[in-house]
């Protein structure tokens, strides 16, 4: 390499959305208007739901749709440790009690710890794609369609991936694979991005009708439709509403991003391919899983470490990443380790396969900006770690102490 640094992200922007871009702001029209319009078609064309809603995030995405399903105050939803705190941030923001269920193998939530955790109050399920791998949807869907319980996903994660020969996102109405909602993430960093941003998709229209009027302030119409036969400036205030709208600025990049999403999870599939093989026959680290039946969507790829096998810990080894010119991250801080959450009643759910995991994973660099000379680099730094960082062990050889290696 040449000495620059790997950043754990960077953004493939091209000049398809800079001149969209400007076309907007050239418009005149620059807040919700006709793009946001051709964007929410767009997704829905191409997840196969019927009803799309663009948002400022994904946390007011999931903040709506649990608004929108009238959950508040004492009701419960669960969800996973292992997200990021906005999941359970929007449980609060309507009042609800969040219950977490502990993770499986594959780091995804378990959908027997969800049963384990059900109960009369319990109204809402939030399973999070970690990485972009699909949660055990037809489990949590056959559980919640027993119980009455609403699903929720969150696909923050999530974009470009599929379950069971879909998008997620898509399913009609009324199906046994259909959640209420699905929210995806357009931050700087997701798979598709809009710099800050989100989507709901939905399957029925009711629902996608109060998400849509609660998105901005609870009015009756579009900002840019409010005008009647009469060429009068009319509006009512339905509901206690939010600022949750997307701006024609944002769509005007995701438009095009979505064009380009099925290439983009291509080439993040290709360079988990390359991670893949690099550390295969490793006992010091491990690849993260896969599902046959799933289409990943490689967000992350999130590399285990098997601690025992390695005389530093995840923070030197991120620390030795950083210094051959890697940036890495770890995904995530399990939810009751964080200090505002340990106040709230969440110490009752144990997770120890989350705690587990924790400090175990590193998110590597995966993104398609990245050069495939980038990517081996990458491999290539986490080897020389590895070869220079494993434990060895004696055992007796006759009179004399043999070293051997730990995977020996």
């Amino acid at each position: 390499m040449t000495g620059r640094f790997i950043p754990f992200h960077r953004p493939s922007i091209g000049e398809e959305e800079v001149a969209e871009v400007v076309k907007t702001l050239k418009s005149g029209w620059l807040t919700t208007g006709p793009r946001v319009a051709r964007f929410e078609r767009e997704f829905r064309e191409r997840t196969g739901a019927p009803h799309a809603i663009a948002v400022n995030s994904a946390t007011a995405g999931l903040h709506l749709a649990l608004a929108s399903l009238e959950i508040g105050p004492g009701d419960e939803v669960i969800t996973t440790p292992m997200t990021f705190c906005a999941t359970v941030q929007a449980i609060l923001h309507v009042g609800a009690a969040p219950v977490l269920a502990d993770v499986g193998p594959d780091g995804n939530i378990d959908p027997e710890q969800i049963e384990q955790r059900i109960t009369s109050r319990t109204r809402a399920i939030i399973p999070m794609h970690l990485a972009g791998l699909p949660c055990k949807m037809k489990t949590i869907w056959a559980l919640a369609r027993e119980r009455n319980i609403h699903v929720i996903e969150d696909a923050a994660h999530a974009a470009g991936a599929g379950y069971e020969g879909k998008p997620i996102g898509a399913g009609p109405a009324g199906a046994a694979g259909a959640s209420d909602a699905v929210v995806f993430s357009f931050y700087a960093t997701k798979n598709l991005t809009t710099g800050e941003g989100g989507m709901i998709t939905a399957h029925q229209a009711s629902l996608a009708d109060t998400m849509r009027m609660l998105a901005l302030h609870g009015l009756s119409h579009d900002a840019w439709d409010r005008y009647s036969d009469h060429g009068e400036w009319q509006y009512d205030v339905m509901a206690h509403g939010f600022k949750y709208n997307l701006s024609d600025i944002q769509a005007a990049i995701g438009i095009h991003q979505l064009r380009k999403l099925n290439q983009f999870v291509e080439r993040r599939a290709l360079y988990a391919s390359v991670y893949h093989n690099a550390f295969a026959g490793m006992d010091e680290v491990g690849p993260p899983p896969d599902h046959p039946g799933c289409r990943h969507a490689w967000h992350l790829y999130i590399l285990r470490l098997n601690l025992q096998r390695l005389n530093i810990d995840r923070g030197e080894f991120i620390r030795q990443l950083h210094q051959r010119g890697v940036g890495a991250s770890v995904h995530f801080i399990p939810i009751p380790l964080l200090s505002f959450f340990a106040r709230l009643p969440l110490a009752q759910y144990s997770c120890p396969r989350a705690l587990d995991l924790y400090p175990r994973i590193i998110s590597l660099p995966l993104y398609p900006a990245m050069t495939e000379e980038q990517v081996q680099y990458v491999a290539q730094s986490v080897r020389e770690i590895v070869r220079c960082s494993r434990r060895v062990r004696f055992v007796a050889s006759g009179a004399q102490a043999v070293e051997l290696p730990a995977g020996a």
